[in-house]
């Protein structure tokens, strides 16, 4: 790694540089483009459509959708911020192929000094960026890379012992010690940006969408704007409503979080315009902002976990968590199939399961109570449906998709008790009381009165008939019952308990 400081006091040290977008897809208070026209007399940014990653994807996705309207918004965003500066015909490169040759190739075509990138900590982007890192050595290029999408990243933030947190609450509370104007400042990369570089004639822009491969999804139908501009306009409207986030984030019925999180997973906003709007208005006394910088503080929380303890991409945080026998064969196939579906005939799970099949979205607490009901009703192992939110949800984001599925099943860091198991129906009456929700993506059960909507099963058989509504036909019979779900839950996970025990008794740390 270089030092930053060193190397931006340099006056620029570099005759030429190429910016790799990846989950950066913006201008503003953007790091490694920061960096880079800083060091550099002449700058161009590409995005690479790497085929190793959508190759295996269905031919419609949401989320390659999503991403290439962003791309426009780049390169607009680009060719704007070249001609204030009276650099014309600036824009976005873009490429297809494997990103690492991709990378080197353009790096060696341009002959740049340099490639910059912001860091990316899930394994996989580890490892393309070494293999990338070791392209560009060969070709006499360096790779720069810095922190963009957390406030604290790695070891920035570590207990008194030297450790990584594994609890959050302490874990926060160092956050918001440390966090100052600094941490929080935006990168003015709009004050260097005249080395922006002009396009070479020979280079494409940003391909349609049918170019790459895809075809068109619901994703203009769902309000879910794209690229900086869509960012910008769903924080303008969650800022009017964010005092009322504590009170309103739970009800999946009602205008209550700020629908923010795709965007934040592409990198399409800064998450630090996004802390600092937050920490301002904390500051100032807003209840509502204080609970919302909490949840970007859970990000960064589930992204130092995964740096430090990577093995919790595909296993157990707690290691004796592993020794849970889950529910396997036929049956355990069909369940999971039923829970996909949205025909567990449980109302708020089936709708949940409805909102994030029909959008790629699923509401926060609703996520928490499907992930409770497959692991903790169903039996079945957190890792078939941390699967499953990977690949339907548009905001994926592998630490914090990974943080929290081990929370419902209680093997992660700082994870609900096991013991702990939430009551679907109890769940729907609290966080769905007039069954907006529910009718909302549930249109059998349109007529069922409030008290029935939650457990069809309860009603009787004329509630059910003035619903029209046949039980098996219309709506399905509950897969399980909690009651004696919850049971078989407590006795599947006593092997933690006596592991525990096991490992007190004979002196040795769980």
């Amino acid at each position: 790694m270089p030092d930053w400081g060193t190397l931006a006091a340099v006056n620029k040290s570099l005759d030429r540089a190429l910016v790799w977008l990846r989950r950066d897809l913006r201008v503003d208070d953007h790091a490694a483009l920061y960096h880079a026209l800083r060091a550099a007399r002449q700058v161009w940014c590409v995005f690479v459509f790497d085929r190793k990653i959508l190759d295996p994807l269905p031919r419609i996705d949401r989320r390659v959708e999503f991403i290439r309207d962003s791309l426009v918004g780049v390169d607009a965003e680009l060719r704007a911020l070249g001609a204030s500066h009276g650099v014309e015909g600036c824009g976005l490169l873009v490429c297809q192929g494997q990103a690492p040759e991709q990378v080197a190739a353009l790096a060696q075509s341009l002959q740049v000094d340099a490639v910059f990138a912001s860091h990316d900590d899930d394994p996989v982007a580890l490892a393309r960026d070494a293999q990338v890192r070791g392209l560009l050595a060969d070709r006499g290029v360096a790779l720069h890379t810095a922190k963009d999408h957390v406030i604290f990243e790695r070891s920035e933030l570590l207990t008194l012992g030297g450790g990584s947190y594994s609890v959050f609450t302490p874990y926060k509370n160092a956050w918001l010690k440390k966090v100052d104007a600094f941490f929080l400042g935006a990168f003015p990369v709009a004050r260097h940006a005249g080395v922006l570089a002009p396009r070479p004639a020979d280079m494409a822009g940003v391909p349609a969408l049918a170019d790459i491969g895809f075809e068109p999804s619901n994703l203009h139908q769902l309000r879910l704007p794209s690229g900086p501009a869509g960012a910008q306009e769903l924080l303008d409207d969650f800022l009017e409503r964010i005092d009322r986030y504590a009170d309103s984030r739970d009800f999946p019925a009602v205008k209550g979080p700020s629908y923010l999180s795709t965007h934040l997973r592409f990198g399409t906003v800064s998450i630090r315009q996004l802390a600092r709007d937050a920490h301002q208005r904390q500051q100032a006394g807003s209840r509502g902002a204080e609970v919302w910088l909490s949840e970007l503080i859970w990000r960064d929380f589930y992204h130092q976990i995964m740096h430090h303890h990577p093995h919790v991409v595909g296993h157990a945080f707690k290691s004796e968590y592993d020794r849970i026998h889950w529910e396997h064969g036929k049956q355990a196939d069909e369940w999971f199939a039923a829970w996909c579906e949205g025909r567990t005939g449980y109302p708020l799970v089936d709708a949940a399961m409805h909102q994030i099949n029909e959008t790629g979205y699923m509401h926060n607490r609703l996520r928490m109570v499907v992930a409770s009901f497959l692991t903790k009703d169903l039996g079945l192992d957190w890792r078939r449906g941390e699967a499953y939110f990977a690949a339907r949800l548009n905001d994926f984001d592998l630490a914090a998709n990974n943080g929290g599925w081990q929370w419902a099943a209680s093997s992660g860091c700082d994870a609900q008790p096991y013991f702990r198991i939430f009551n679907p129906v109890s769940q729907s009456e609290k966080f769905d009381p007039q069954g907006r929700f529910i009718r909302r993506y549930l249109p059998a059960l349109q007529r069922l009165p409030d008290k029935l909507v939650h457990a069809p099963w309860t009603a009787r058989p004329v509630d059910l008939a003035a619903a029209d509504i046949v039980l098996g036909r219309d709506y399905p019979e509950p897969l399980v019952r909690h009651e004696i779900a919850r049971m078989r839950t407590l006795e599947r996970y006593a092997v933690v308990k006596a592991g525990a025990a096991a490992n007190r008794g004979s002196g040795r740390s769980a």
